[in-house]
């Protein structure tokens, strides 16, 4: 799995025009799901996501977890950060798991997030969406495993 969080005091994705998922503050994650990726792999990022301690305390400091503030998320799949881009000019998606896994462990991990009471907002699986946000800081991190 491969996740770009961007921490956002808001953001939207929209599907033909319509909103299908809004937040306030909180965390945007980009998903990518891999050939071989497992439940215990999607467990393992969501516990490091609600814990991952980059809100501000009153110092300024990154020192507070998505637990601790009362984040939001919102959750969208994408496969292109998948794309392997080392060998010519297009993208290989070689690595990308097959869209019936992918949105298995896609639904798990916000099902996952959703079981720790956070507000979960998500895009629309395998659609053409337009994100918008607010990145916060900015603050933008890779997580894999």
């Amino acid at each position: 799995m491969k996740i770009v969080l961007q921490r956002v005091s808001k953001a939207k994705v929209e599907v033909d025009g319509a909103i299908v998922g809004k937040i306030g503050v909180g965390m945007l994650i980009l998903l990518g799901i891999e050939k071989g990726d497992s439940l215990a792999q999607a467990d393992d990022l969501v516990k490091k996501i609600a814990e991952l301690r980059i809100f501000q305390d009153d110092q300024g400091k990154m020192n507070l977890s998505a637990e601790a503030v009362g984040a939001q998320f919102l959750v969208v799949s994408q496969f292109t950060l998948l794309g392997d881009c080392r060998k010519g000019r297009r993208p290989s998606f070689d690595k990308a798991a097959a869209p019936d896994q992918a949105k298995k462990l896609y639904e798990y991990f916000v099902e996952q997030l959703k079981a720790r009471q956070f507000k979960v907002e998500t895009g629309k699986f395998a659609a053409m969406m337009d994100v918008s946000l607010v990145n916060d800081g900015p603050v933008t991190l890779i997580l894999e495993n």
